[in-house]
């Protein structure tokens, strides 16, 4: 659809600042919306069936069948509450707090490293406790990533063919990142995030010799990690053939195998599972697809796989109806969305089925774990906002 009857009224309108609140569902965009809320709502019914024997066999949990679910249902509150702050605030609002808040998690990456604040978990030290909750950084860093890297190649447009002005800065900044995050060490979330950066990059303008190079420079860079790393070599021989050491470090694989090969084409039930019964670790974060394949068989698989990728393809509808508008902070920032949410995805579905090397990524919207549902919950109300700008000015709406 042509958009010239609307193209000065359209940019006169993108840089002006956008009030109000939402008056009818019309205003919001029905396939993210109800793709998103499934995937909630999906996530919850089986975060609580895959948790089930472990929650009863913890005595962390006080032996409760439902210790995890009511955690799970409270982080939902807690994102969904958030997240309806989080729309009423204007996408030239989060432009401006881009920095700062990209700031902020740099500090908290920092105080995470930092004994008796950070806390470790198997050999990790990925979490800050706050009495009541921990809170994970590297979750929150994708979405303040996601804000920096816009603000940044909205600012850079016009240099985004020079190595040194568009490149070297943010290169620099995504270094000193995963120089933090690798040090927790959590190389899954440096990863998502070096995607979403230089990802946000590409598809602003970046030179395409330059992506080139860096996606030589990168790929290099992550096999020398993984070489050089004995705990990272060990998951990939152990990626290649699970079944040589599948009670060592082929375990959680194999058995994510076994579950989906029990799931065949309908699966055995819901709370069938005999994998989540203490075969198959982090049944309810990292491995939750696996007890999905195995109660809901290849159609339960195939349905989250089609809600993710509408999700994806609304939030790439959305960041080109903003381009159109000249709105390109919030364009970007609907296709650093996407990338997250459809990258994270992929990898955590590729670890379940055997496809990529075992990563501690979960799987979003839908595993258990209080800091990614809030940063996901963030996300999607930000990407919501910059919809429901996009329809204000196409209206002749705002201010």
């Amino acid at each position: 659809m042509s958009l010239n009857p609307f193209d000065t009224r359209a940019s006169s309108l993108a840089s002006g600042r956008l009030g109000g609140r939402v008056t009818h569902p019309g205003e919001l965009d029905p396939l993210l919306f109800w793709s998103a809320a499934l995937l909630l709502i999906f996530g919850l019914v089986m975060v609580y069936s895959s948790s089930i024997a472990y929650a009863e066999g913890s005595r962390m949990s006080g032996h409760q069948a439902g210790f995890f679910l009511w955690k799970h249902i409270i982080f939902l509150a807690v994102g969904l509450v958030s997240g309806a702050v989080a729309f009423q605030v204007p996408v030239r609002t989060w432009q401006q707090l881009s920095p700062w808040l990209a700031g902020a998690g740099l500090l908290m990456l920092v105080l995470v490293l930092i004994p008796h604040i950070g806390r470790e978990v198997n050999g990790a030290r990925r979490w800050i406790p706050l009495g009541f909750a921990n809170i994970q950084p590297s979750e929150l860093m994708k979405l303040f990533v996601v804000l920096y890297a816009a603000d940044y190649t909205a600012r850079k447009l016009p240099d985004m063919k020079s190595f040194k002005r568009a490149f070297l800065p943010m290169a620099s900044m995504i270094l000193l990142i995963g120089a933090l995050l690798l040090r927790e060490p959590d190389f899954g979330a440096f990863v998502v995030i070096s995607c979403i950066a230089f990802g946000i990059l590409f598809l602003g303008g970046l030179n395409a010799r330059i992506f080139g190079l860096l996606l030589v420079v990168a790929l290099v860079g992550f096999v020398l990690l993984i070489w050089l790393s004995p705990y990272r070599r060990e998951r990939l021989f152990g990626f290649a053939d699970p079944w040589k050491d599948s009670l060592g470090s082929g375990y959680q694989l194999s058995h994510a195998l076994i579950a989906f090969g029990r799931g065949e084409w309908l699966g055995v039930g819901l709370g069938a599972s005999v994998e989540k019964l203490f075969y198959l670790p982090e049944a309810h974060t990292d491995f939750l697809l696996a007890v999905i394949a195995e109660e809901l068989g290849f159609a339960g698989v195939m349905a989250v796989i089609a809600l993710f990728a509408v999700l994806v393809h609304r939030a790439f509808a959305i960041a080109r109806r903003a381009h159109q508008l000249d709105k390109h902070f919030a364009g970007l920032v609907a296709q650093g969305v996407g990338l997250w949410l459809g990258i994270q995805s992929l990898i955590n579905m590729g670890v379940n089925m055997g496809v990529l090397p075992t990563k501690g990524l979960t799987l979003p919207l839908m595993s258990f774990g209080g800091s990614g549902i809030l940063a996901n919950c963030l996300a999607l109300a930000i990407l919501l906002r910059i919809d429901w700008e996009n329809r204000q000015v196409t209206r002749g709406g705002g201010t």
